[in-house]
Parts: C-alpha cells; sequence; structure tokens
C-alpha cells in the first residue's frame, strides 16, 4: 500500500530528497549540491546515481571511489559514510 510522499531537506538546502514508501519498501529520489557531506544511516542502503556523480569514502575503506550514472554502491545498516559532489548529481536510493 502507497504512502504519502516527505521532502527532506539536509545541509541548509543544499540536499533535497522526496521519500516514499509502497510494497518494494522505502526509497528515497533526490539531488546534491556541490560539497562534501557525511550521512548516516539506520537500514542498508543501496544508492545509485541517476545524473553526475558522487565520490564516496564507505565505511571501513582508506580510499574514495567516485560512482558515475547507472553505478551503484551499498552501506550496511547503522554505518557512515562521506560525499564528495563535484556537480550537481541526482541519485536513487532504496533502504531495506
Amino acid at each position: 500500500m502507497s504512502k504519502g510522499l516527505t521532502v527532506n531537506s539536509y545541509f541548509e538546502d543544499q540536499v533535497k530528497s522526496i521519500a516514499l514508501e509502497n510494497q518494494e519498501g522505502v526509497s528515497t529520489v533526490g539531488a546534491m549540491m556541490v560539497g562534501d557531506y557525511e550521512f548516516a544511516t539506520s537500514k542498508k542502503e543501496y544508492m545509485t546515481v541517476v545524473s553526475g556523480e558522487l565520490t564516496v569514502k564507505l565505511p571501513r575503506e582508506n580510499d574514495w571511489k567516485t560512482f558515475s550514472k547507472g553505478e551503484s554502491f551499498i552501506v550496511e545498516a547503522n554505518q557512515a559514510f562521506s560525499v564528495q559532489v563535484k556537480q550537481t548529481t541526482a541519485y536513487l536510493c532504496r533502504y531495506e
């Protein structure tokens, strides 16, 4: 069953997303402006770059990795990760 849409804003409106919940679970679609951000997740998160690119430092990793349009990464539950955005970027997150 679908629920309403929730609009979220982070980092002084530099990151915005729209959250939805349906029979497949919870997802968000959003955009990030140029900047450096740190996120934490309470659920397992599957993140896909829709447009642009994200340079990410995943938990327990020493190196940064860049993900471009169509590429995905996973963050386990109860972890934090850092993101560098060099161009405005759109993303999709699915949570478990």
